[in-house]
C-alpha cells in the first residue's frame, strides 16, 4: 500500500486525547495543521505542541478550544493569544533539553507532523530548515506524518531520515515560510556597532533573528576568520560567508562548518543552504549543549531581552507575569560563551520601549521571569553604550547600567540607585 495520501486522509491518524508535535519555525507543516483544524468537529482534547512556528495556526482559534489545546515550548505570535483565552499553555524548557522531554517520556507523543524534502534516489529525505527536537519526536511518536515539498532545502547533518521512518507522506508544493531583513533603525545601528566592537577576529558567533543581530553582522565585513555556532541564523550571515569573513576555520567543534538547529529567512537564505555542505543542521541537544558550545574559543553569544534590572538580571520571556515568548536557548549560549576561552556573553536591547518606557529598570516587573541571572551576563548593550558587568560588584553594576539607560530615565534610575545602595 502506498504511503502517499491526501492531507485529509493523513491527519485521520490523530484521535481525541492525542498529543501532536509540530516541526518548528519555517518548517511548520501548514498543510497538515490546516487539515487537522478542519477535523475540529470530530476531535476533543487534542494537544498540539511545538516551539515557535511561522505562519497561521488555525488550531489555536479559541472557538476550537474543546477540540485543541496548544502547548508551547516557546511562544510565537500566532499562538500568544491562547494563554489569555485559556486554550493554551506554556512549558518552560531550555531548547537544549527539549529532545530529552520526549526521550525520557516526560512528554509522551502520539503523532508528529514534519515537513521534508522529497526522497532522493536512496530514499532519504531532509528535515531542511528545522531540526531542533524533531528527531526525538520522530523516534518517540507512534505515528510520523510528513508533508513532502520540493521547495524544502536539502540540508546536511542530523536532519536526514529514510522514507521508511515515515508512516504517511502528503505531497505539497508550497513556498517555505519566512521573511526578509527588516529595516535597521538608527538606535539598532548604534547597538550593532557596539556589539561588533567586542567581537575579535577568530571569534565564533551565536545570534538570534532581528534587526540588532543584522546590524551587528553588517559591521563585521572587515573581520577575519569568524565562526558560526548558533541556535539559528538568517540572511545576515550569507554575505559574510560568501566573502570568507565567516569561514569557521578556527572553531573548536565542527571546524569548517556553520552549525545551527533551525533557520528563518528569505528565499535567498533557503537557496543558499540548499545542498550546501558548509551548513550543518544538528539537533538542539547538541547545538545548544553548554559543554559543546564552550569548546569554541572566543565564543560570543548575542541575545536580547524584554527588560534588564540594574544588577544585571535579564527577563526575556515575559512582561511581568504575562508570558510572551520563552526560555529558548538564551541560557544555553550565555553560559557556554561565559565558559569559553576568551568568550563573551552579551545582552543587547534598545534602552526604551516603543512607548518610551525604560527597559533598564531598578526592579523587574512583578511576576517577571529571570531567564539569565545576574551571575551569567558579561555585557549589557544599548544604543547608549556598553555596560561591562563582568567581575563587578552590585554597586559597580548600578553605575554601569545607569550609563546605558536612556537620558530621559537616568535621573530616575539614579534616585532608585541611591535608595538601593542601602541594601547592597
Amino acid at each position: 500500500m502506498s504511503k502517499y495520501v491526501s492531507a485529509a486522509e493523513a491527519v485521520k491518524v490523530v484521535q481525541s486525547g492525542d498529543r501532536v508535535y509540530v516541526q518548528a519555525a519555517a518548517a511548520a507543516p501548514s498543510v497538515l495543521t490546516n487539515a487537522l483544524a478542519e477535523r475540529a468537529s470530530e476531535l476533543r482534547n487534542v494537544e498540539v505542541c511545538h516551539l515557535h512556528t511561522e505562519g497561521p495556526a488555525p488550531y489555536a482559534n479559541p472557538e476550537l478550544s474543546e477540540s485543541f489545546h496548544v502547548n508551547s515550548f516557546f511562544i510565537g505570535s500566532n499562538v500568544r493569544h491562547t494563554l489569555a483565552a485559556g486554550n493554551g499553555s506554556y512549558t518552560p524548557v531550555f531548547l537544549s533539553e527539549l529532545p530529552q522531554l520526549f526521550r525520557k517520556k516526560a512528554v509522551h507523543l502520539d503523532v508528529v507532523f514534519i515537513h521534508v524534502s522529497p526522497p532522493d534516489k536512496h530514499g532519504y529525505c531532509s528535515l531542511g530548515v528545522s531540526v531542533e527536537a524533531t528527531l526525538a519526536a520522530i523516534e518517540n511518536a507512534k505515528t510520523v506524518v510528513a508533508q513532502v515539498n520540493p521547495k524544502m532545502p536539502r540540508t546536511f547533518g542530523d536532519g536526514i531520515l529514510h522514507v521508511s521512518e515515515i508512516d504517511y507522506l502528503v505531497e505539497v508544493d508550497e513556498v517555505i515560510l519566512g521573511h526578509g531583513m527588516a529595516a535597521i533603525s538608527p538606535e539598532e545601528e548604534k547597538i550593532g556597532a557596539f556589539v561588533a566592537s567586542l567581537i575579535e577576529d577568530r571569534s565564533t558567533l551565536q545570534m538570534g533573528i532581528g534587526s540588532i543581530p543584522n546590524a551587528a553582522l553588517a559591521k563585521l565585513t572587515n573581520h577575519k576568520d569568524l565562526g558560526l555556532h548558533t541556535e539559528m541564523f538568517s540572511d545576515g550571515v550569507v554575505d559574510l560567508i560568501e566573502n570568507d569573513v565567516i569561514n569557521c576555520n578556527y572553531k573548536g567543534v565542527n571546524r569548517g562548518r556553520a552549525l545551527a538547529t533551525f533557520l528563518i529567512g528569505s528565499q535567498r537564505l533557503y537557496d543558499f543552504v540548499n545542498d550546501n555542505p558548509f551548513i550543518e543542521m544538528r539537533e538542539s541537544s547538541y547545538v545548544n549543549d553548554t559543554s559543546v558550545i564552550r569548546r569554541n574559543p572566543r565564543m560570543v553569544a548575542i541575545n536580547s531581552a524584554i527588560e534588564v534590572d540594574v544588577t544585571g538580571q535579564v527577563c526575556a520571556d515575559s512582561i511581568g507575569a504575562r508570558m510572551y515568548s520563552g526560555v529558548g536557548g538564551q541560557m544555553d549560549f550565555i553560559r557556554g560563551a561565559s565558559l569559553s576561552e576568551e568568550g563573551k556573553a552579551i545582552i543587547a536591547l534598545p534602552s526604551v520601549t516603543k512607548r518610551g518606557e525604560s527597559r533598564i529598570v531598578p526592579y523587574l516587573k512583578q511576576g517577571a521571569g529571570v531567564v539569565t541571572t545576574r551571575s551569567h551576563v558579561h555585557h549589557i548593550i544599548t544604543e547608549n553604550g556598553i555596560a561591562d558587568l563582568y567581575g563587578k560588584t552590585l554597586k559597580q553594576r548600578l553605575a554601569e547600567m545607569v550609563k546605558i539607560a536612556h537620558p530621559n530615565h537616568q535621573e530616575w534610575l539614579e534616585k532608585e540607585y541611591f535608595a538601593m545602595l542601602k541594601g547592597i
